[in-house]
């Protein structure tokens, strides 16, 4: 794709995004974040995959928008080579986000999000720890793709991939027949790789209920102020700071 193809794409966007990229490089930059929103993969996998750069000779393809609901089975490795089994449920017209985090022999999280800017990260062990979190944006929208630059197709864990920037933060692939996501692949180094992909799936209703003891200890309450903030803690899902991106470039 030529340069000018890319420039028409980017003279929508205000002036001032290129600066709030930059802040969320500084603030993120050396974190270890854990994913929420989306999405994860297996160390060893990285190395198996190649990609071939193929022109688009019909024009950019249109980003398909996320289903408003659907589950999603994903394999996450960090900058820092950390590993994660994500369990994703995203249900948009409820205004709820679900991810069910495993990490490498380490504890089972859960990061409870919800569109009035609330989150809970808990465990339901016998340590009953509840840490809830207000940010300055809601959930990730189904269109938040879109005015994405389009970098061609590439091959991607044996998909051949239509593939998006955005924002400078996140370049996307998308498989070319499904039009399902496949792989991720964040600007700090964290990839994640999407295994599976149901739309339409929802989890009950029962289980989104965040434990008792989230509501007992309001001083365990942390108020976020701003998008860019947002990514100084490690405890911050990729769910809400992709959402914080997303909204920088659609609000400012």
């Amino acid at each position: 794709m030529n340069q000018q193809k890319v420039k028409s794409k980017q003279i929508g966007y205000p002036l001032s995004l290129p600066f709030v990229v930059r802040e969320i490089k500084m603030l993120i930059s050396g974190k270890s974040i854990t994913i929420s929103a989306l999405l994860l993969l297996l160390f060893a996998a990285s190395s198996l995959c190649f990609t071939v750069s193929i022109e688009s000779e019909s024009g950019d393809p249109i980003p398909t928008p996320w289903p408003e609901q659907f589950h999603s089975i994903l394999f996450m490795n960090n900058s820092k080579g950390n590993l994660q089994i994500v369990d994703l449920w995203y249900d948009f017209p409820n205004g709820r986000n679900f991810n069910i985090i495993q990490n490498q022999l380490g504890k089972l999280l859960y990061d409870l999000e919800w569109n009035n800017h609330t989150s809970f990260y808990y465990t339901l062990d016998g340590n009953k720890e509840c840490r809830v979190m207000h940010f300055p944006v809601g959930l990730l929208r189904p269109t938040w793709l879109q005015h994405g630059n389009y970098l061609g197709q590439r091959y991607m864990d044996g998909f051949l991939c239509n593939v998006w920037e955005k924002v400078d933060f996140i370049t996307y692939y998308e498989d070319v027949v499904t039009k399902r996501p496949v792989y991720w692949a964040f600007y700090t180094g964290m990839i994640a790789h999407v295994m599976t992909f149901e739309v339409g799936k929802v989890l009950e209703d029962p289980k989104w209920q965040a434990p008792v003891y989230c509501f007992k200890e309001a001083k365990e309450e942390q108020e976020i102020s701003s998008p860019v903030s947002l990514v100084t803690d490690d405890d911050v899902s990729i769910g809400r700071l992709m959402g914080a991106a997303m909204d920088v470039s659609l609000l400012l």
